[in-house]
């Protein structure tokens, strides 16, 4: 029996080893209680923008999982919720930087015109959606600003590892009438073999279990498997 128990043990971990989903961080935050909250509502595009690559079909997916597993937590759908779900996307981007040179007026009667100095610009912080200091090519893009609510700036955001992967989705819950930050959790990958092409509705709805799989509010007791 000793045995038989041990090798059912062993070929869990086999198959948990082998998931294309694992759950790369999950903290909450501010001492957050989020048992006191009884409705949610989900980031919509008109808030914000998809990330680039991620057409609506598939946030329709993403957004879909996040509601059936809240729901499954007694948590109730309200368009007027201060709980925001924010959702996020690792993606490859190249931040955009100015120009050294503004570009080069048009050819100007005599007298010639006087050459334009060299002029400096800074770098260009990143677009609102983008969170965090792009590493090893990798930016997360989430659809509402993260910067609307996140207490860290662009420049001193700490770099989690994990979360700079193609295809981890992130997800943000915010009590956003006081922008206060509730929870966050990431899991990875919702891409395909680094093809860059999203998983269907089974796969997306399995990595989003997994991102709820240390949520502190359990399953009510009719869902619970």
């Amino acid at each position: 029996m000793k045995k038989l128990i041990g090798l059912i043990v062993l070929m869990a971990a086999v198959l948990t080893a082998c998931s294309p989903y694992n759950l790369v961080t999950s903290t909450t935050y501010n001492d957050a209680n989020l048992r006191a909250y009884t409705t949610f509502r989900i980031v919509t595009p008109n808030e914000g923008k998809l990330p680039p690559g991620m057409e609506m079909v598939t946030y329709y997916n993403i957004a879909a999982a996040i509601r059936e597993q809240m729901v499954e937590r007694g948590f109730t759908e309200d368009p007027n919720s201060p709980l925001l779900i924010n959702i996020g996307l690792t993606i490859k981007k190249e931040l955009a930087t100015a120009p050294l040179l503004p570009p080069t007026p048009p050819a100007a009667p005599l007298p010639p015109a006087p050459p334009i100095p060299p002029m400096h610009h800074g770098p260009v912080p990143p677009p609102a959606n983008v969170w965090g200091p792009p590493y090893n090519g990798m930016s997360p893009w989430f659809m509402y600003p993260r910067n609307n609510y996140w207490p860290v700036d662009y420049a001193n955001a700490q770099v989690v590892t994990g979360i700079y992967r193609e295809g981890v989705l992130t997800m943000d819950m915010v009590n956003i009438d006081s922008k206060t930050p509730l929870f966050s959790a990431s899991v990875g990958t919702i891409l395909d073999n680094g093809d860059s092409q999203f998983r269907n509705l089974k796969g997306i709805a399995e990595a989003v279990q997994t991102l709820f799989s240390k949520f502190p509010v359990p399953m009510l007791a009719q869902y619970r498997k």
